[in-house]
């Protein structure tokens, strides 16, 4: 049967109607979107690291206390996840998304008039952190629902957008902060961030509607022996109201005799409701948040792997400056460098979404063969001497990272984890315990920087984490096979024990259904003589 989409006169504010996954349509609408939000949110979190020595001069703090401002963020973002797909789930993701983007930009902008770290806390680590979650998720959750075999592709695509913003941003700001200072800067960044509420308002949601077939009525023969069978299967006397049942085989209900009245008028009696072949079932209500996904041994371990794998996230973004900084190079280089790293991530992102599209192998093997190499590019950087030995390991892991980033939300969506159908709860739990990593990542390296002397030590504890996150990711696809299937194999035989220590069903007399007919055929004869 070939796609059709229900015709609306609004394009932006009504709901799609496919009759399967479009693949496509408004989709590239939504992935446009999805660039637009990732340049202005994780985009904007990457390239704080411009921001670092001057917070660090202007309130005379350290690089742990300076470190918390991105850690807070980064944890209300990741925290309050399920709190994003419940508000998403109630009232849709555009309004979600249109109030995250209200609320980044408020933070930003406000945080330009700030007089110590601790302001810098409340407005970019609260305030723009539930705006990153509220603007984040839901678009990246929606982008999911309008693709399926282009899945894994178009989400890596779009999610360049972080990339080309670090790329732009990183000498963009640098250069502005050179004109007109710091603050004035971030208000700027903070008023660009209101594009947000923009994009959200281009997410239509997407409905999934099935063809229905309409179905020849069955031959009357047919129907009456369907209340001959009634009877026999149920062994149950008319005449019986504890039964729960009602069935009859009086001539109102038999064909021949009379003509059927309407199913919607026949009454519910002992809470037994009519079957109607013509009309639909009423849709089962939506949860807000499912945490069922909690029992799924598989989706804990991909879980623990999103955890670990946090720590190697932002660190590196945060301190590639510093760290050439430290080897003596200078401001302009060290925002090369960084934005040599976005560009390699832009090509990393969309390898990786090539590479998962072919699938040559499993989805999940893919992304733990980037995760080891990941791991790899971490532990090179403190062997790094110079300007070109810093950039090759910046190109090296900012390809690296965009292997894994870009793919490790999307991936929810397959089978191997959880499946599409409960992805978005999937990703709010996901997300939200990447939350302690999130916050005890960056101020854990700022702490071992601040002991060592050394901006080395952090790229160590960020591949520390990354090395857990594979261990636990190269768990997922077993636990998925072996436990799983393992755990349901002890269902079925508990299940088999508990019907051979049940009882035989008590016997009925032979006779039992031929009095029931019989009180029937004679109740008809009566109600015809009258």
């Amino acid at each position: 049967s070939k796609m059709t989409v229900k015709a609306v006169k609004m394009p932006c504010t009504s709901a799609n109607v496919y009759t399967k996954v479009p693949d496509g349509g408004w989709g590239w609408t939504v992935a446009f979107a999805f660039f637009v939000v990732e340049a202005l949110t994780y985009g904007i979190i990457k390239s704080f690291g411009v921001f670092f020595n001057d917070l660090m001069e202007s309130f005379d703090e350290t690089n742990s206390r300076i470190s918390w401002i991105i850690s807070i963020c980064v944890f209300v973002q990741t925290f309050t996840a399920p709190l994003s797909t419940v508000l998403s789930n109630r009232f849709g993701h555009r309004l979600v998304v249109m109030a995250g983007g209200l609320l980044v930009s408020a933070g930003m902008v406000i945080a330009s008039f700030a007089r110590s770290v601790v302001h810098m806390y409340v407005t970019i680590g609260i305030v723009s952190g539930l705006g990153y979650c509220l603007s984040f998720l839901p678009t990246v959750t929606i982008l999911s629902q309008y693709f399926d075999k282009r899945r894994s592709l178009v989400t890596a695509v779009a999610s360049t957008g972080e990339c080309f913003a670090v790329f732009s941003f990183a000498p963009a700001i640098t250069a502005l902060k050179e004109q007109i200072g710091w603050r004035y800067s971030m208000l700027s960044v903070g008023v660009l961030q209101l594009g947000i509420t923009a994009c959200g308002s281009l997410l239509r949601p997407i409905v999934i509607r099935e063809q229905e077939e309409v179905k020849a009525q069955p031959p009357e023969e047919s129907t009456e022996t369907k209340y001959m069978l009634e009877n026999e299967q149920t062994c149950t006397s008319i005449e019986s109201i504890d039964s729960g049942v009602d069935i009859t085989t009086s001539p109102s209900n038999v064909p021949g005799k009379t003509k059927a009245e309407p199913k919607s008028e026949e009454p519910k009696q002992h809470g037994q409701n009519p079957v109607d072949n013509n009309s639909t079932p009423p849709e089962p209500k939506t949860k807000l948040l499912d945490f069922s996904v909690m029992r799924d041994y598989s989706f804990i371990c991909y879980a623990f792997f999103g955890l670990f794998a946090t720590l190697g996230f932002f660190a590196p973004s945060l301190y590639i400056i510093p760290l050439s900084r430290s080897l003596g190079i200078g401001k302009d280089h060290s925002a090369y460098i960084l934005s040599a790293m976005a560009i390699a991530e832009v090509f990393g992102r969309i390898f990786a979404g090539w590479l998962l599209n072919k699938k040559p192998i499993r989805k999940i093997y893919i992304e733990l063969i980037c995760v080891i190499l990941l791991s790899v590019a971490l532990v090179a950087f403190p062997f790094a001497s110079g300007f070109w030995g810093l950039m090759i390991c910046s190109v090296y892991f900012g390809f690296m990272l965009g292997t894994v980033a870009g793919t490790h939300i999307p991936l929810l969506a397959e089978d191997d984890v959880v499946g599409i159908e409960r992805m978005s709860s999937a990703a709010g739990v996901y997300v939200f315990i990447q939350s302690l990593a999130g916050l005890a990542g960056p101020p854990l390296a700022g702490v071992l920087v601040d002991t060592t002397k050394n901006y080395s030590s952090a790229f160590y504890s960020c591949a520390a984490g990354m090395v857990l996150g594979a261990v636990f990711l190269a768990l997922v696809r077993p636990c998925k096979t072996g436990l799983c299937h393992h755990h349901q194999q002890q269902q079925q035989q508990q299940q088999q024990v508990e019907e051979s220590t049940a009882g035989p069903p008590p016997e009925l007399p032979d006779d039992f259904i031929d009095m029931d007919i019989g009180k029937a055929e004679n109740s008809g004869k009566g109600s015809d003589s009258v």
